[in-house]
């Protein structure tokens, strides 16, 4: 009589339940890390935009005169290529990034409408959703992600 070498059945479905238990606690921390790094990508985006905004303003003793809201574009002619080399266009999410002005030059806003396009700029502050806007505004950020994201 032979010797059979190899896994019961039994083993084998011990080992597949394992890896799904690892899959299951594993993919949505790894979801997770990828959107607060589109996150971190878009602030990192925002704060490059603001300097060279801000040395524009040096320059001319005010900020880009485009009053209308609207993409980051509007001012490409204002500051690229001589503050910036490449104006980032879209935020981590390929989203447009967006751009607000003053029409006397007095202040900006630049915001990113987060996960999926559609956060509105609201009250401000700390945010833990992804969808939330993220708003740079007078070189400092008025809403921004903090904490433990959900969505």
């Amino acid at each position: 009589m032979r010797k059979q070498k190899g896994f019961t059945l039994i083993e084998l479905l011990i080992v597949v339940a394992i890896i799904g238990i690892i899959a299951a606690i594993a993919i949505p921390n790894l979801l997770n890390a990828i959107n607060r790094g589109r996150q971190k990508r878009t602030m990192a985006d925002m704060r490059s935009v603001a300097t060279a905004v801000e040395s524009y303003q040096v320059d001319f003793n005010y900020y880009p005169k485009v009053a209308a809201a609207g993409v980051i574009s509007t001012i490409q002619t204002y500051i690229q290529p001589t503050y910036i080399k490449r104006l980032p266009l879209v935020d981590g999410w390929n989203q447009p990034l967006r751009w607000q002005g003053a029409a006397l030059g007095t202040g900006y806003t630049i915001y990113s409408q987060g996960k999926g396009g559609g956060g509105a700029v609201g009250t401000g502050g700390m945010t833990t959703d992804f969808g939330a806007a993220i708003v740079f505004s007078n070189g400092q950020f008025y809403a921004w992600p903090e904490g433990q994201q959900t969505n």
